[in-house]
């Protein structure tokens, strides 16, 4: 049965009592601080910080929720992120009265959503992208080797990996620039120089990482989701035509590092819970520095939507799950500390593109159209080989519970042209 809130919640909604995602917003007046989101709503936490409702010992007598981002808070890790939660289910529900009856203290603490702007949620110092989809790897080998070598031999040993560029990472609703970079037609003698005319998106999301670990020290499986605070939607926007001349030997370059886009709400591991599944078995067993028995994965639903400048509505391209991932996130942080790796609250690790078995939950356009061979056919008419100017992208995800909805919100960005 769902929570009851004094707030007023629609069943669809995808942030109801149960959920209380974390983000940055920036009101009309006044600094960017800490929000949740709760229906069309956002809980300025910085106020109910200080009225002193956070003054437990789980926050080590700090102030975290009237910063500018929510690196503080992800520092103090998961005893300090429950208590937040029970802190906040018991002021939002709907038979408590402290803010349900205070007219001026709900002025004070309640914004709407449409009133507020909202920030990249943590201060990214490190970003990390996995290739963790079986059906994407196994999508895109074939299409370069053959499915007979579709996947390379360390794939189904280790989640596969790149470092990407923090910087660019961008807030959902950021314009996305067609980037330039070099490519070579297989029949040209020498490359060129120009915008990309392959430009795709990838149907992703990524986890936070709360507390650090100490250089030199790995952290073991069974307590990585100590460090992973929660998740949001991804789009790792990416240029075809640059990245199949550039990412030989070294890999992603230039056609990954100019835009990344990220949804404002982290929903939390334990918003989550409710739709834990068992991760599916994986063939050969992995090592066992990546062996959990009470490893998991999340049933996630989750779709991409294009709307092209001649469409009044936008039409859905995607749809997949996150069980479709071969590596847990679990496995994706202990791999990455194995070595003594220090990652830092903030840090922000990625799953890769998500696809499925079948054609309509393949997560990016280079599946989609089979590398441009087979255009997609919209709605009203129009087809796509690959993005083009204008083109908006927008992915949305969430899990479906007995009468409430644990969702993410959206990221979105609409494709601008280069200058030439």
């Amino acid at each position: 049965m769902a929570l009851r809130s004094f707030v007023e919640v629609p069943p669809d909604s995808h942030f109801p009592l149960e959920n209380l995602p974390f983000g940055v917003f920036q009101p009309k007046q006044g600094r960017p601080r800490v929000g949740v989101a709760i229906g069309d709503l956002v809980v300025d936490l910085s106020v109910l910080e200080e009225l002193g409702h956070f003054h437990s010992p789980e926050f080590q007598d700090q102030r975290v929720f009237s910063e500018e981002s929510l690196n503080s808070f992800l520092s103090l890790g998961r005893p300090a992120w429950r208590k937040t939660r029970e802190i906040l289910q018991h002021l939002l529900s709907a038979d408590t009265p402290m803010l349900r009856d205070d007219a001026r203290l709900r002025e004070r603490v309640l914004h709407a959503q449409k009133d507020v702007v909202m920030r990249l949620p943590a201060r990214i110092g490190n970003y990390t992208d996995f290739y963790s989809s079986y059906h994407h790897a196994h999508n895109v080998g074939t299409m370069l080797r053959g499915a007979e070598n579709a996947l390379m031999p360390n794939w189904k040993w280790l989640p596969v990996a790149y470092h990407g560029r923090a910087s660019s990472v961008v807030m959902s609703g950021t314009d996305v620039r067609r980037p330039y970079g070099q490519t070579k037609s297989p029949d040209a003698v020498v490359p060129t120089f120009g915008p990309t005319k392959s430009l795709d998106y990838e149907l992703e999301m990524a986890f936070l990482v709360g507390p650090s670990n100490s250089l030199g020290e790995p952290v073991p499986i069974d307590r990585a989701v100590d460090h992973i605070f929660g998740l949001v939607l991804m789009n790792d926007w990416s240029a075809r035509d640059i990245q199949a001349w550039e990412y030989q030997p070294l890999g992603p370059f230039l056609a990954k590092n100019f835009c990344t886009s990220i949804s404002p709400w982290v929903v939390t591991l334990e918003a989550l819970e409710p739709f834990r599944k068992p991760l599916p078995p994986q063939d050969p067993e992995p090592l066992t520095y990546l062996r959990w028995e009470n490893d998991f994965t999340f049933d996630i639903q989750l779709e991409a939507h294009l709307q092209t400048s001649a469409m009044n509505a936008p039409h859905v391209i995607t749809r997949t799950n996150f069980q479709n991932l071969y590596w847990s996130i679990a496995q994706q942080l202990a791999h990455h500390t194995a070595n003594g790796c220090n990652l830092e609250p903030g840090d922000l690790l990625a799953s890769g593109t998500i696809s499925g078995a079948t054609e309509e939950s393949r997560g990016c356009m280079l599946e989609l159209t089979w590398r441009g061979a087979n255009p997609l056919k919209l709605s009203n008419g129009e087809t796509r080989k690959w993005l083009e100017d204008g083109d908006i992208l927008n992915i949305t995800g969430y899990c479906q519970g007995d009468g409430y909805r644990i969702g993410f919100g959206e990221v979105s960005g609409q494709l601008s042209g280069s200058d030439e």
